[in-house]
Parts: structure tokens; C-alpha cells; sequence
């Protein structure tokens, strides 16, 4: 039985450390992607069972990520494995370059993605009705997927419509990523596609991604978040929780963290506010936040309970190198009693 269950792609992330992808002569490597992140952090620090459905090219590469997958325990059984062709004409793997940054430099992320073997995935591939009968209880998607191919937005219509249909709470982020959508549409295509699948889900986490006229322009102020949040309720009236995070980059190594989010019953709730927090790989905050918050919608927490188990979590992601958490539940609840950062021994 799987409690959560998500559709997205696994790229191998190659990380510098320190030094910058243009003039580093190694890289470490992790396992990465939006939605894989969330059912990663929910099996590793809320003890969930998670699976993630994707798809990779069947060579030492696609087997690699294979292995970190199943070292973060998530259930790999929904792998599609591809035949390779040998150097990657047809099917390929995704890789993502990922500098840290630093001070006055910010993260800075190179993807190379094109063609990859979960970009293929179509309708039909899946048989979502069988899946979603063995007692998966969550599923989560976004726009990092759906951005992939016109085939991927088509299959997440699919499989939420399916989850749906099933009885299962969906959840969708948007998670626009410029490069995704530069030659096919733009920001503008990106928000069709958002407003197409967002109206499937139960909850919607960023989902400031939905406010203003098109993804990425504007930044929403502090007191504008709950108008924001209205406006998004107006676009997606279905929805039963918005979700954000907020944060503002003094520089890459501080970040003042927080979150909101609004449903019809509790109208606006913010969550706990962390000012001057130091990161080390602020890469895959976002999931991390969206980890907890189901963790606490999913065990019957109050939603502003949940908002602190999903800041505290993205928090703890940050201190860490990688995409993926190595937080614990016990740090994740210590961080929201207050505890501070002394050494335990």
C-alpha cells in the first residue's frame, strides 16, 4: 500500500560544492526533481510510503539514479525503463547542473533535459485505475512535469482526472521554470496549462505561481498575499487549500523564510516566520515545504499546524546540501517547539 504517490521526472543532479559548474573539475552527484523531492522528504523524514511514476533510459546512468532513488526508499516498482540507443538520439536521461551560490551570487541551475525518456510518456502508457486501487490515499504533480512535452501535460490531466475519480486528494504546484516553456509558448502557455490541470486538485501548493497576469512577472509584497491568495481562489474556486511559500534573498546565504495559505474555513493563516535564516543549498526548499504540508494535511493536523510542519521541513532543507531532505521528524518538530541550533550530545 503506498500512502503518497507522484508523476514527475528524476534527473541526476551534479553539484560543484563551492566552485562553479564552468571551471569545476568534479561534481557530486545527487538525484533530483520537483515532484520526486515531495515523496522523497515524505518517505525519508515523515516515514511515509511514497512511489514515484516516471520514466528513464535503461544504461548505468538511469540505473544510478535508480539506486539513489531506492536509497531515499521510495518504491521504484513505477519505473518505465526505455532501451537505450546508445548515445541518447531517441532517449535519454536528465541531468541538472546546480551551483550553490553564494553572497552576492545567486543558485544558478543548467538543465539538460531535452528528450529525455519520461518527456515521452503519453496517455495510455499508464493503467492509472489499477494503480490507484491499491490504497494510494495522495498524488502529486506539477508544472515542472507537465512543462516537459505536450504528452506530459496530457498524461497529469490523465492521472489526476483518474485520482480523482478515486477518491484520492490531488495536489498540484506550479512550479513554472522559464527553460521548459521557452519554445513552446512561453509564460503564457505555461498558464493555460496551469489553469487546465490546476482546477483537478484538492490543494495547490506555490500557488502564488497562479496569481497576476502570467507566471514569473511581478513579485508579491508581504500585505499582498492574501489578495493574492483571493485571486487565486477566484481562478481555481475547486480548490480546497492554497499553499506558498514566502521568502525574500537578502543574499544566498540568508533567507527570510515564512509561508501562507488560505482555504474556505480558515480563510488567510500564515505560518511561523524565519527571518535571517543562513542556507547552504536553498534547491528543493520548495518540495521540502510541500513534504510537510501534506505530511500534516494527510494526519489530520489543523492547517496552520501544517504550514509549520512544511516551513520548519523546507528550513532543514536548506541547511543540507542536495535536493533531496535529510531532516528527521524529531528536528522537524524541535525546529517548530523552538529548539535552538546548540549542540546536542
Amino acid at each position: 500500500m503506498t500512502d503518497v504517490m507522484a508523476l514527475g521526472e528524476v534527473m541526476l543532479r551534479l553539484d560543484p560544492g563551492e566552485g562553479r559548474i564552468r571551471t569545476t573539475r568534479t561534481f557530486q552527484v545527487w538525484e533530483g526533481g520537483g515532484e520526486y523531492n515531495v515523496v522523497r522528504g515524505l518517505r525519508r523524514c515523515f516515514g511515509l510510503r511514497t512511489a514515484i511514476v516516471t520514466a528513464l533510459a535503461d544504461n548505468p546512468v538511469g540505473r544510478l539514479v535508480e539506486d539513489l532513488i531506492l536509497q531515499g526508499g521510495v518504491d521504484t516498482t513505477q519505473i518505465r525503463w526505455r532501451p537505450d540507443d546508445g548515445i541518447g538520439r531517441t532517449t535519454r536521461n536528465g541531468l541538472n547542473f546546480v551551483e550553490r551560490g553564494y553572497g552576492i551570487r545567486g543558485a544558478l541551475g543548467v538543465s539538460d533535459r531535452a528528450n529525455t525518456a519520461v518527456s515521452q510518456l503519453r496517455t495510455g502508457d499508464i493503467d492509472w485505475d489499477t494503480l490507484f486501487s491499491t490504497g494510494v490515499r495522495w498524488f502529486h504533480t506539477g508544472g515542472i512535469f507537465a512543462g516537459l512535452s505536450d504528452t506530459t501535460t496530457d498524461l497529469a490531466d490523465e492521472a489526476m482526472t483518474a485520482a480523482r475519480r478515486h477518491g484520492i486528494t490531488v495536489s498540484y504546484d506550479p512550479n513554472y521554470r522559464p527553460s521548459l516553456w521557452t519554445d513552446r509558448g512561453g509564460p503564457d502557455h505555461a498558464r493555460d496549462t496551469d489553469l487546465r490541470l490546476a482546477p483537478h486538485a484538492d490543494v495547490i501548493i506555490g500557488a502564488l505561481g497562479l496569481a497576476g497576469p502570467r507566471p514569473g512577472e511581478g513579485r508579491v509584497l508581504a500585505d499582498e498575499v492574501g489578495d493574492a491568495l483571493a485571486e487565486v481562489a477566484a481562478r481555481v474556486p475547486s480548490a480546497k487549500v492554497l499553499a506558498t511559500t514566502l521568502r525574500e534573498v537578502p543574499s544566498a546565504g540568508v533567507n527570510d523564510w515564512s509561508s501562507a495559505a488560505w482555504s474556505p474555513e480558515t480563510g488567510l493563516v500564515t505560518g511561523p516566520r524565519m527571518p535571517g535564516l543562513h542556507v547552504l543549498d536553498r534547491i528543493g526548499s520548495g518540495d521540502g515545504f510541500a513534504a510537510g504540508l501534506v505530511y500534516g494535511l494527510l494526519t489530520g493536523t489543523t492547517l496552520e499546524q501544517a504550514l509549520a510542519y512544511g516551513t520548519a521541513h523546507g528550513a532543514l532543507v536548506m541547511t543540507t546540501p542536495g535536493d533531496v531532505s535529510m531532516a528527521s521528524l524529531t528536528e522537524v518538530e524541535a525546529l517548530i517547539a523552538g529548539t535552538s541550533a546548540a549542540v546536542r550530545r
